[in-house]
């Protein structure tokens, strides 16, 4: 909800980042640009401003950075490639789906729409399946245990793994 949050918390998909922000979120928006999209790896890059009057704090980790532009940098997690900020003289910008609670963010604008791809309008149409769905041709769903960090804070992180793809 821009501009009535006050406590927000996010980081990246391993844990290896946390940020925290007090104080009100500015705009939240969309951005279809080419830059963002590659960015993020995605049709569009969801983020939200964070005022210089709002307290915004790395409270795990150190992030990486991009140079995309003269003037632009994206923020990253060296550990597992989240992308985070969006950097630029005017500011910086949070990757939506970074916060816990993303739901409490919702977009009011959107940017770059020279480059918005034209079946993005469609999504709303496209046939949705839940994850449980999908298991009788993807059965490994059924015994998924997710490495991905929790959404909320933690004391440490990663917790013990075992499993045949642990990096560990």
């Amino acid at each position: 909800m821009a501009g009535g949050v006050h406590k927000l918390s996010g980081g990246c998909q391993c844990g290896a980042l946390r940020f925290k922000v007090e104080g009100p979120l500015g705009e939240a928006s969309i951005c279809h640009c080419r830059m963002c999209q590659k960015a993020l790896g995605s049709f569009y890059a969801p983020l939200v401003s964070v005022p210089e009057t709002s307290r915004f704090v790395w409270t795990r980790g150190s992030l990486k950075h991009f140079q995309s532009s003269n003037h632009a940098y994206r923020g990253f997690c060296a550990e597992c490639g989240t992308p985070l900020t969006y950097e630029a003289p005017d500011g910086i910008a949070l990757a939506i789906g970074s916060f816990d609670d993303p739901s409490q963010i919702p977009p009011t604008i959107q940017f770059g729409v020279e480059a918005k791809l034209p079946y993005t309008d469609r999504m709303g149409q496209i046939p949705e399946r839940v994850t449980e769905d999908d298991l009788e041709a993807a059965p490994f769903l059924a015994s998924l245990v997710s490495f991905q960090h929790p959404d909320h804070d933690t004391d440490t992180w990663p917790p013990v793994r075992t499993g045949a793809n642990d990096n560990e």
